[in-house]
């Protein structure tokens, strides 16, 4: 497992930096706007680059687990829910909306893939899509899909 950590680590490092390369092309900070379209890329690269580096230092402790580095089945299918709910949810982008799709997509996420309690997967679906609208629709003025409903 450690060598595997630490080759996903200089994969990560390396995306990191090419993140950081290309926000670096676009407008960081505008002074009548605030935040430009680079800082977003900027700034998920600098955080990507911090967690990569972690997993690099951590790859030299102790081996955990059998020491196989592929899912079994049930992960397998896990993964593979996902990977289909995030097929869906850009599919549907345009018939939905964004910030119901986002909701959506949680809901499935929490409890269907993950088995969280209805209480739980509707706080976290309706909290993340205001903060979706919020910072992005409301504050960054960012036109996003709305969809049928108009949301």
């Amino acid at each position: 497992m450690r060598a595997a950590d630490r080759v996903a680590a200089v994969a990560l490092i390396v995306l990191a930096a090419w993140f950081v390369a290309i926000g670096r092309r676009f407008a960081y900070w505008r002074p009548e706007t605030g935040p430009g379209s680079g800082f977003l890329p900027v700034w998920l690269g600098i955080a990507l680059a911090a967690l990569a580096v972690l997993l690099f230092l951590n790859a030299g402790g102790t081996v955990s687990g059998d020491g196989r580095w592929l899912p079994d089945r049930s992960a397998f299918r896990r993964l593979a829910l996902i990977l289909g709910a995030c097929v869906v949810f850009v599919t549907a982008m345009d018939a939905v909306g964004m910030i119901a799709g986002t909701a959506l997509f949680l809901v499935f996420v929490l409890r269907v893939v993950e088995r969280y309690r209805w209480t739980t997967v509707l706080g976290v679906a309706v909290a993340a899509a205001a903060a979706n609208y919020v910072v992005f629709t409301y504050w960054l003025k960012v036109p996003f899909p709305t969809g049928y409903l108009g949301i």
